[in-house]
Parts: C-alpha cells; structure tokens; sequence
C-alpha cells in the first residue's frame, strides 16, 4: 500500500505549526516518545521529523515525498522540487541590514561592502539583479553579530518581528524576498503517491479557505435584501431564511476575514441589522 513521507521541521518555528496543520486535517499525530519517525494511524503517512536545512535535499532525493519548509530555504537551496501549495504561516522576510548609526537606506550604500549572511545564494540574485557588487561572507549562525565585530558592514538575514535586529543595534533597510511555509514535493512521487497527495491538498486547502474567512449571519428587511445581497462576497448567493417578524429575513454567507469591518459598514448602510461573525472549521468547495 502506498504511502506519503512527510518532513517537517524537527524543533523551531515551523515545527508546532505544521503539526496543528497537520491535525487540523484530521491527520492523528502521535509523537509522545520524541521518535524522528512516526507512522500515522488515520492516513497513508509517515511524518519524519528532520533538521531544517536537510529538507530540500531529501526531497530531491526522493527519500522524503512532501515537506512542509520555508519557502525562503528552497530558493536558497535551489533543488529541484516542486512547490504545491502556499500555507500562510510562519511569514517572514529575508533583508539587509546595517548597523543604526548608518543613515543610507539605498542599495547602493553595499556597493564594494562586506556582508554577512546564511544565504549567500539567495543574496548574490539579488545584488546582480541590481547591480551591486559586495563581498558575501557566508556563515552559519549569529549573523547578527558580525558587524559589531567587524566582520561585515551589513546583514542579510531572516526577519520577522524585527526585534532580534533592534536588541543587536542594526535596522531593516532592503527586503531581499519574501518568505512563508509552503507544501513542496519531491518529482519522484508514483501515481498513487500523486493521488495520496491530492488527497491531503483537498483537506489542506479547506483548512485554509476556513481560516481566512468568517461565516456571517445578518438580518435584513425583504425589500433590502437584493441591495445587501449585492454587497456580500458569497460563494454562489446567500441563503435567504424568513423571521418570524413579517417584512424581515435573515441572510447568511461567507466573507474574506481580512475585509469584512469594511464590508460590515456597506452592510449596515444598506439596512442590515443585527449582524453576527462566526469562525469557520472547515471550507470545502
């Protein structure tokens, strides 16, 4: 019988994230004794609990099927996997950064300058797309460090909250890219694996739609309800159920939950009463 290898980040900030992702699925995770390789009970699976910058290796090995990772890290690995599925957490930035006192935010402030970074490749693309050439120091850990003993003018790093920078006296002054978990695959999947896959992309992807959206219910009076309506940003149309007071219905949809204060006043101008926001579980389509 066919089964999915999983990687996911064996400790770090990735790691509880994918796991309630992964439970959220109704994937039954059960790693109460620490292994490294756990089998799952409710699903075709196996989740291996690998060091982070192993990842895109496995994966294009074929020793792991799929793996939850930064999208950040296969740029920078450059394997030859493929990304199935952007999951929206654990969003971060890679940037430079220079030391506070430096006052020039521009790009140009690293021509002929040393930088310290952990991802020297993903740094390079970005210093020949703009033309700037600066000697890239690569090392493992505490980049942070470097400028302050004078082993570089600037950084280039992950952010996230910026406070790490902020504790270590330097500042953000260039996004290089953009970074979030993502669903990768190896390209050796067989076709019952591809189908394991679809399969749990299915529940990932109602998972998903649940979170960045809220189920709404309002009440309306029936000579409104084509106006309101109108405003809604429904899947097909709202459902339309009579109140017992005559004249009156009540309305239920689904809105984006980055949008809905702005929608909930158009609602309110256009006669909405009474207007309640629900979380969602599970969004299938």
């Amino acid at each position: 019988m066919s089964k999915l290898k999983i990687a996911i980040q064996k400790s770090g900030r990735l790691n509880e994230e994918s796991l309630k992702l992964l439970k959220d699925c109704g994937i039954d995770v059960n790693n109460g004794k620490d292994q490294l390789k756990v089998i799952v009970d409710n699903f075709p699976m196996e989740i291996l609990y690998l060091r982070n910058s192993d990842i895109p290796q496995y994966l294009e090995d074929g020793t792991v099927d799929i793996a939850i990772v930064g999208e950040n890290l296969l740029i920078e690995k450059q394997k030859n996997v493929e990304i199935v599925e952007k999951l929206g957490f654990s969003k971060c930035r890679v940037s430079l950064a220079v030391p506070k006192e430096i006052e020039d935010d521009s790009i140009t402030y690293f021509e002929g300058k040393k930088i310290a970074t952990s991802y020297p490749v993903t740094l390079k693309t970005f210093l020949d797309k703009n033309n700037i050439s600066a000697e890239i120091h690569s090392i493992s850990g505490s980049v942070e460090i470097a400028p302050n003993i004078g082993l570089s003018d600037g950084i280039c790093d992950i952010v996230s909250s910026g406070s790490t920078l902020f504790k270590n006296g330097l500042r953000e002054t260039q996004v290089v890219l953009k970074s979030e978990a993502v669903l990768a695959k190896s390209l050796l999947l067989t076709t019952a694996q591809e189908q394991l896959l679809n399969k749990l992309l299915f529940r990932i992807k109602a998972v998903l739609r649940a979170k960045n959206s809220k189920y709404i219910l309002l009440n309306v009076p029936n000579d409104k309800i084509s106006a309101v309506s109108s405003i809604l940003p429904v899947l097909k149309s709202p459902t339309v159920l009579p109140l017992a007071e005559e004249g009156w219905s009540s309305l239920h949809s689904v809105i984006d939950a980055y949008q809905f204060w702005e929608v909930i006043d158009q609602l309110k101008e256009a006669g909405a009463e009474d207007i309640l926001i629900v979380p969602i579980d599970k969004m299938v389509i």
